[in-house]
């Protein structure tokens, strides 16, 4: 298997359910609440603040390590490999099935952490900025997306990254179309919203 393994590993670090594991402890499992999703978004919903906060460490953290290790042994483009392995491992599950289960929003964190960090601090500030305006954490996932996608692009990053964020955004708005439609509805949960 050799160095290749990494991406093995990378894979499966993006399937550690951190959202399961914290609803575990709160004798919450998030399958069956909010969204449904095992991702950050839904954490904040079912579990509160606190807890989603600590979920969306861990999820950057896996998809952190899965850019470092592909980045380390391959170059740019090792770190899209591995961090794109991390966010399939972590939006189709194998260990729930392969079905559909976090965005890979904060999973993408991480990654760009990794290899893109001045840009990052962009993105968490949308981030933060649209969150506290509108109390929705779908919606500062997504600008905080895009910010990403347009800032590549307009500081010229290499080929390998802008693959990578393309990709990725790609991802995250598809996989968010329900909360928009929740959101046009009127429907879709604010962070500090009483269930």
């Amino acid at each position: 298997m050799g160095q290749y393994g990494i991406f093995i590993i990378a894979y499966f670090l993006g399937a550690i359910p951190f959202a399961y594991i914290a609803g575990r402890f709160k004798n919450i499992d998030v399958r069956k609440h909010g969204s449904g999703n095992m991702g950050t978004t839904n954490a904040f919903r079912v579990l509160g603040v606190k807890w989603g906060i600590a979920v969306l460490l861990g999820d950057a953290l896996k998809g952190a390590m899965a850019a470092w290790l592909g980045y380390h042994f391959f170059g740019p483009w090792g770190g899209i490999v591995g961090g794109l392995l991390a966010m399939a491992g972590h939006s189709w599950n194998p260990l729930f099935g392969f079905k559909p289960s976090g965005k890979g929003v904060a999973s993408g964190l991480g990654i760009i952490l990794v290899l893109m960090p001045k840009i990052t601090i962009l993105a968490i500030l949308v981030f933060a900025i649209v969150v506290f305006l509108s109390r929705y954490v779908s919606l500062g996932s997504v600008f905080g997306t895009i910010t990403v996608l347009i800032s590549v692009f307009v500081y010229d990053k290499p080929v390998a990254y802008k693959v990578f964020i393309v990709i990725a955004a790609a991802l995250v708005l598809i996989r968010h179309r329900t909360n928009f439609q929740r959101i046009l509805n009127g429907t879709e949960s604010r962070v500090g919203q009483k269930k």
